[in-house]
């Protein structure tokens, strides 16, 4: 008895001077929280809040892709790219080789590593598939959804058929897991490779006739309008469009403090030298802008025949290039201290390729202001391609092209017999 009376006395003892050490601890932090004065205690987010980002962790990103051969790559490919990520969270694109592109629609006017400059630079991509096949077969799809995480296969309303007359996505329709989206209207390669045969012959018979396109459908006179739409579209994810040297139409623009380059071209027939050279430029600064030429400068520079692609057409083209964060569509010729001041720019820059490169020897030389203040800068440029380049191309393989040209032009004659609307969703 006398021993468990003295456990228990010892137990008691014990729990009692915890009880006194707790309250010591406690009365000094409280009495330490008094002389430091009030403490803000954070907030918790709230439940919704939580539950939304728990969500969005738990949620894998939807992947989507889409191929083509992005040939002479225009805005109507762009605006393809611009619908097609906008089905998903990441768009994976795959650009079929020079081989399959000919196996199936005649020579590419534009090789394999060019293409895969063009689709890289456009804004909207996440990651390019070099060597896509034109058709997709079971062990690509495979591939696509279980190494690449491939949620959808997307591609526009227009036919893609195979040599034999079978859809090229037939497989992917066929497993449920296949989207459309709508055809950009008013351009393909087609019409653009048929605009360049008019200007051979234009200059074949000494004669500057109106540009027309020989292979499909005239321009409807929608297409400003259109153009107009897909500006405000293409200019998402970018800082603010200036058109005609006049107002900004954007919300975000650059910071007074920013390093902001300056080029300007025509950008006609928008190829992998001008995407190139944007990305050089882009390195230089914090924020490049771009001016566009009007078609009228550009005509009295190079020839009645040129531009190829109107004013719309180049800037929506430019406005897509992930390098480029503002365009001044109808820039002037000339960099004038007026124009250096309005748009704060510290740096202007010009290639070493051009179409025209005797500006530096002519009395009104665009680039004195700028050289004059010493910041003008001279790109050297990555590769030897101009418009030039293109066309030249293209009349060098006249007879392929053509031949390429006349079988588009009757599956797109079927599509418009048989098209329907398409909701883009």
């Amino acid at each position: 008895m006398e021993a468990g009376s003295g456990g228990a006395a010892g137990c008691s003892a014990r729990t009692l001077a915890a009880c006194v050490v707790g309250g010591i601890v406690l009365g000094a932090s409280v009495l330490a929280l008094h002389l430091a004065g009030p403490v803000a205690i954070p907030s918790l987010p709230p439940v919704d809040a939580l539950r939304r980002r728990f969500r969005r962790r738990r949620r894998r990103p939807v992947r989507v892709y889409m191929d083509g051969c992005f040939d002479m790559m225009h805005y109507g490919h762009c605006n393809a790219l611009r619908q097609a990520r906008a089905l998903g969270d990441e768009l994976i694109v795959g650009v079929v080789s020079d081989e399959e592109i000919k196996a199936n629609k005649g020579p590419p006017v534009t090789p394999m590593h060019e293409r895969m400059i063009m689709v890289g630079a456009v804004k909207w991509v996440d990651d390019v598939i070099p060597d896509a096949p034109y058709a997709i077969t079971e062990e690509f799809m495979y591939k696509l959804f279980n190494e690449y995480n491939i949620d959808y296969i997307i591609h526009g309303d227009d036919p893609c058929l195979l040599p034999d007359g079978t859809d090229a996505y037939a497989l992917a329709k066929k497993a449920g897991r296949y989207k459309q989206i709508k055809r950009t209207e008013g351009v393909s390669t087609t019409d653009i490779v048929g605009t360049n045969f008019a200007l051979v012959r234009v200059l074949c018979c000494k004669l500057y006739l109106r540009r027309m396109l020989l292979c499909v459908r005239e321009r409807s006179s929608s297409d400003a309008h259109n153009h107009s739409s897909l500006q405000r579209q293409f200019s998402s994810g970018h800082g603010q469009k200036i058109d005609d040297g006049g107002s900004g139409s954007g919300t975000r623009g650059p910071c007074p403090d920013y390093r902001i380059v300056y080029i300007d071209g025509a950008f006609d027939l928008f190829h992998a030298g001008h995407v190139e050279i944007l990305r050089l430029a882009r390195e230089l600064g914090d924020f490049l802008l771009v001016g566009i030429h009007t078609d009228q400068t550009i005509s009295s520079t190079r020839g009645r025949h040129r531009p190829i692609m109107n004013l719309h057409e180049r800037s929506l083209s430019v406005l897509a290039c992930r390098y480029v964060d503002e365009v001044i569509i109808g820039a002037p010729w000339d960099v004038s201290k007026d124009m250096i001041t309005t748009f704060n720019i510290s740096l202007v820059v010009h290639g070493t390729i051009a179409e025209n490169m005797d500006f530096m020897q002519d009395d009104s030389n665009p680039y004195a202001v700028p050289m004059a203040m010493g910041i003008y800068h001279r790109l050297e440029s990555p590769l030897d391609i101009t418009t030039s380049t293109i066309i030249r191309r293209i009349v060098a393989n006249h007879e392929a092209y053509q031949k390429r040209n006349e079988k588009k032009e009757a599956s797109e004659k079927k599509y418009y017999e048989s098209k329907r609307f398409v909701n883009g969703e």
